[in-house]
C-alpha cells in the first residue's frame, strides 16, 4: 500500500467530527480514534512498514518503546516488522506484583525509539521519554503516527528529543 493510500485508509477509518476533549485537555471539533485504525490488520501492517522507513539505522538502537495504552499495538507490530524487542511504558507504576514502570526487558544504558500514536501537545510522549531517561535509558527519537500540528513537534524538540511523524494533519487533508 502506498503512503497516500495508507493515509486515506487511516482517515477513513478513524477521522471523526463533533465535540471532543483531547488528552491534552484541549477542545477539538475533530478526533482521530487511533483504535479504529490500530485494530485493523491491513492498516496496522502497512503503517508499521511506513514507520520502519523513518527509523534511524537499526544498529543504532536496542528496542522500541510504546507508552500505554494507545501505542502498544504499534510497538508490538513494529517489533515484529523490524525484529527488535519492545517495552511498554506505564503511565504510573503498578502497585502490585513487580511494581514496574516499564514492562519488558530493558537495561540501563540501552537506546530506544519511542513510538506514539496521535500527537497534539506532545506532553504524553515527553512524559514517557522522561520516565525512560530517569531509568538510564536513552530515547534517541520519538516517532508519531499523526501530528495534529498543534505544537507537539516544537515541544518534543524543545524537550531535547528528535522527532518525526508519519503523517501530519495537513497531509491527511483534514
Amino acid at each position: 500500500m502506498t503512503k497516500d493510500k495508507l493515509g486515506q485508509q487511516i482517515k477513513k477509518a478513524s477521522f471523526l467530527t463533533g465535540d471532543f476533549t483531547l488528552s491534552s485537555g484541549k477542545k477539538s471539533k475533530y478526533y482521530f480514534d487511533k483504535y479504529l485504525f490500530e485494530t485493523k490488520p491491513e492498516i496496522l501492517s502497512a503503517l508499521t512498514k511506513e514507520i520502519a522507513k523513518l527509523l534511524p539505522p537499526l544498529r543504532s538502537f536496542d528496542r522500541i518503546a510504546g507508552p500505554e495504552l494507545g501505542a502498544i499495538a504499534l510497538a508490538a507490530a513494529l517489533s515484529i516488522e523490524i525484529k527488535k524487542p519492545f517495552i511498554i511504558v506505564r503511565k504510573t507504576e503498578k502497585d502490585y506484583g513487580t511494581a514496574k514502570l516499564v514492562e519488558g526487558e530493558v537495561n540501563k544504558g540501552e537506546k530506544v525509539v519511542l513510538i506514539e500514536d496521535i500527537l497534539t501537545s506532545g506532553k504524553q510522549a515527553i512524559v514517557a521519554a522522561d520516565k525512560l531517561k530517569q531509568l538510564g535509558i536513552e530515547v534517541i527519537m520519538i516517532l508519531g503516527v499523526i501530528d495534529r500540528e498543534e505544537g507537539a513537534s516544537e515541544a518534543i524538540r524543545s524537550a531535547g528529543y528528535k522527532y518525526k511523524s508519519v503523517f501530519t494533519k495537513t497531509e491527511l487533508g483534514t
